[in-house]
C-alpha cells in the first residue's frame, strides 16, 4: 500500500495558492486515477483505489499546514503504512516556479508542514516531491507570498508542473523511486 500526501491549507480562501500546490497535485492524481477524495477521516480528506494491483491512498490533511503531521501519522497508523511507502508533495521557496525536485530524505528546510511531518513520523527518511514556487520579490512578506496566488504568467507553467508531478507520483507505483527521481529531476 502506498500513501501519497499533498500538503496545503483547507478552505476556499487558500484554494490554488502557492502553499496549496500539494493539494492541487492530489486533486490531479484523484482525477487521473479515478479515486474520489470523498472520505473525511484522520483529520484529512482522503480516497483509496487500486492501481495496477497496488493499493493507493491519496490524502489532503485538513489540519492546516503547520499540523500536517497529525493527519499523516493517523492514517499511517490505521493502515500500518511504513515510511518507505509514504510520498509527500509540497511547495518549495528555494526552487524556481516550474521546477520540481524529488528526494528520498532530507530536512524540513524551514517548511512547517514538513517539520510537522518529521516530528510526527519520527524521521526525515520519507519520499518527497518539492514543487518550486520561488521566493517573493520586492520585500513582500513570505507569509503573504505563499498564501497568494500565482500570476497569470506563472499559471500556465504551474498547470504543466501539476501534471508532471502527478505523472511522477504515478510512475512511483510501478518503478523504484530512484528511477523516478532520475527521470523527473532533469
Amino acid at each position: 500500500m502506498k500513501l501519497i500526501v499533498g500538503l496545503g491549507n483547507p478552505g476556499r480562501l487558500y484554494e490554488h495558492t502557492r502553499h496549496n500546490i500539494g493539494f492541487d497535485v492530489i486533486d490531479k492524481l484523484a482525477e487521473n486515477m479515478n479515486i474520489p477524495l470523498s472520505q473525511a477521516k484522520f483529520k484529512g480528506l482522503f480516497g483509496m483505489g487500486n492501481i495496477g494491483g497496488e493499493k493507493v491512498l491519496l490524502l489532503k490533511p485538513l489540519t492546516y499546514m503547520n499540523l500536517s503531521g497529525e493527519s499523516i501519522r493517523a492514517i499511517m497508523d490505521y493502515y500500518d503504512i511504513v515510511n518507505e511507502e509514504l510520498l509527500v508533495i509540497y511547495d518549495d521557496l528555494d526552487l524556481p516556479v516550474g521546477k520540481i525536485r524529488l528526494r528520498e530524505r532530507g530536512s524540513a528546510g524551514g517548511h512547517n508542514g514538513i517539520k510537522s511531518t518529521i516530528a510526527h513520523i519520527g524521521t526525515q527518511e520519507f519520499k518527497r516531491v518539492r514543487v518550486g514556487i520561488d521566493r517573493p520579490k520586492n520585500g513582500m512578506q513570505i507569509t503573504d507570498y505563499v498564501l497568494g496566488r500565482f500570476s497569470k504568467e506563472e499559471q500556465a507553467v504551474i498547470h504543466d508542473v501539476i501534471s508532471k508531478c502527478a505523472d511522477a507520483c504515478e510512475s512511483w507505483l510501478n518503478k523504484p523511486f530512484l528511477q523516478v527521481m532520475n527521470e523527473y529531476n532533469q
